[in-house]
């Protein structure tokens, strides 16, 4: 089983447009709701491989409720705590040429019984979990520290954490050792603090924050592909992908399709690339199904090219 923790979940709605013009009045020509948040659509992707998930997270208002909902209907059995604030929602607006533009609500501002409930809820159902996925920015009212709590409170219980986070609130984990850590290119350069123009640049930079603490870095490199880098060496996996529909949580899928496959090694890497490049070619946030798996397009080697220049450096 695995458990996932969003302490800022949220409900994703996507519009489908034909183009974006600022002050005009548009026509959606699709629209989806979606549960979102990181841990959430780790779960939703868990789920859709027919694995069991539970989804740790705050929930607050009639959002909270629908999201609830949602999830419970997707087969993700929600293990959510009240909190006086409403759930945010977020807006997401693509082009068919798959440019995609994101409005994200700040959500409620969580109390400091409501933080600790949080952990209370992880706590209670840790000895069940084979991982946590701990996901997402925190809201208002928690401490970039707090991450850090829970991988230190879950380490004592024996479990395995793969942490998806940026920022101070990354940082702080690192000293107490997660499992994974999984940076995209921006978050990656973030936290060694210069810009990553080449592939090799990257990989460095995951030795870095191995060197700070992380156990494994799993770090998404947008169309270049995903690294992993690990004790037993350094990964580089790619896959074909014939058109991008919405990247909304496709770094998501990749993570549940990395911890669904055993969290480890390449052939954990290459269930990741497959799980996101499934992502990227459905509407919104729609998680992958293993219908819309293709690991024949997939290619995972420890021959890195080191010079490639990313297509969006950080």
């Amino acid at each position: 089983m695995i458990l996932t923790v969003t302490p800022n979940p949220s409900l994703d709605r996507t519009y489908e447009i034909p183009v974006l013009e600022r002050g005009a009045v548009l026509r959606a020509t699709a629209d989806r709701v979606d549960p979102g948040g990181k841990g959430v659509n780790v779960s939703r992707a868990v789920a859709a491989a027919g694995q069991r998930t539970v989804a740790v997270l705050p929930l607050g208002g009639p959002e909270g409720a629908l999201l609830a909902r949602l999830l419970e209907e997707l087969g993700i059995e929600a293990a959510g705590v009240p909190v006086a604030g409403s759930t945010r929602v977020n807006i997401s607006v693509a082009e068919p040429d798959g440019t995609l533009t994101k409005l994200n609500a700040s959500g409620p501002e969580l109390t400091d019984a409501e933080a600790e409930a949080v952990l209370e809820a992880v706590r209670t159902r840790v000895e069940s979990a084979d991982w946590i996925a701990c996901c997402g920015s925190l809201p208002r009212g928690l401490a970039p520290e707090w991450y850090a709590e829970l991988v230190a409170r879950a380490h004592r219980a024996g479990a395995r954490i793969a942490l998806d986070t940026s920022g101070p609130s990354l940082t702080a984990a690192l000293r107490e050792r997660p499992d994974v850590v999984k940076p995209n290119a921006e978050e990656l350069a973030q936290a060694v603090g210069r810009p990553l123009a080449t592939v090799g640049e990257a990989v460095k930079a995951a030795e870095e924050l191995r060197g700070l603490g992380a156990r494994a870095v799993l770090a998404s490199l947008g169309a270049d592909g995903q690294l992993l880098v690990d004790e037993t060496g350094a990964y580089f996996g790619t896959a074909q992908v014939t058109a991008v529909r919405s990247n909304v949580g496709a770094g998501d899928a990749s993570l549940a399709g990395f911890l669904a496959a055993g969290g480890s090694g390449p052939a954990a890497l290459a269930s990741a690339v497959a799980h996101g490049a499934a992502a990227v070619q459905l509407p919104g946030s729609a998680m992958p199904t293993p219908a819309d798996l293709d690991p024949s397009a997939v290619v995972t080697t420890a021959d890195i090219p080191l010079d490639r220049v990313l297509k969006e450096p950080a």
